[in-house]
């Protein structure tokens, strides 16, 4: 193991072995103590994609909100799932599956097709310049945090994210769009133990086995993230476990990581070292 690579998984907080038990009791007791600490909250708010993280943080959340009700005797907490279509989402069926499987205190679904398709007419009226397909994706990211940022607001809430560390290690991520959110409960474990937790908890087979996909690009419809990220997260996964993963893989998650070092940092002043 290189210095670089003992760097990242400190940095990442990756164990190499973990218990899904204590891993699943470890978030949901962060999320309650978040919750009781600032006692003007309420309401957790996430995004529901019909993909493994968000499914496996929003059951996290919604265990959390059950037992913050049943320990104050009340219904005062809630888990808000979103649901943030582009129009009709081609795997639909998995984000209704998943929504089954959380059992949300409420559902609710904000199309963000509009306000997208809004955004890139204005800056194209006033720039001239074309909004490129990848540039509109993540716009679609940011419209999906803005409308979480507004539900929050409106019902006393907190935003979760759904970053863990196979995908931080990579900025895999839109700044400030998926990227921006109050509490991470999952960051620390790499994709494959987000899959042990989710068996722990009984989740559907499919909705962890499916690929992960981003699904921002319209020319690229479905992309699977391992396509887009030229490795894949079993190489992540051993990489960030401590693994021998070879000198390409190896390169290409380093890489990564280097280049996106400015999203997993608050925004940069003078005080800081490595915009120089």
């Amino acid at each position: 193991m290189n210095e670089l690579q003992k760097q990242i998984i400190d940095e990442m907080e990756v164990k190499s072995t973990i218990d899904p038990k204590e891993e699943i009791r470890r978030s949901i007791d962060f999320l309650k103590t978040y919750m009781k600490k600032h006692s003007f909250l309420r309401t957790m708010v996430l995004g529901i994609s019909g993909g493994q993280d968000s499914t496996l943080a929003g059951k996290l959340a919604q265990v959390a909100i059950d037992e913050l009700n049943e320990e104050s005797g009340s219904n005062d907490y809630q888990f808000v799932a979103v649901r943030l279509p582009y129009g009709v989402q081609a795997d639909e069926d998995d984000c209704q599956d998943a929504l089954r499987f959380i059992q949300p205190s409420r559902s609710v679904t904000v199309n963000i097709k509009g306000a997208t398709d809004e955004t890139v007419s204005a800056v194209e009226e006033a720039t001239g310049e074309k909004v490129s397909d990848f540039n509109k994706g993540n716009i679609k990211a940011r419209q999906r945090m803005i409308a979480q940022y507004t539900i929050a607001g409106a019902l006393n809430g907190v935003v979760l994210g759904t970053d863990h560390s196979a995908e931080a290690v990579t900025g895999f991520y839109t700044k400030y769009g998926d990227g921006g959110a109050d509490l991470v409960p999952i960051f620390r474990l790499n994709k494959r133990q987000g899959k042990e937790l989710l068996k722990e908890l009984g989740c559907p087979e499919h909705l962890y086995l499916k690929k992960p996909t981003a699904d921002l690009e319209e020319n690229r419809p479905q992309l699977p993230d391992e396509e887009a990220l030229g490795v894949t997260y079993d190489q992540i996964d051993d990489y960030l476990e401590g693994k021998d993963v070879g000198k390409e893989a190896s390169d290409k998650i380093e890489n990564h990581f280097l280049k996106t070092k400015h999203k997993r940092h608050m925004p940069i002043t003078v005080f800081d070292d490595f915009w120089k």
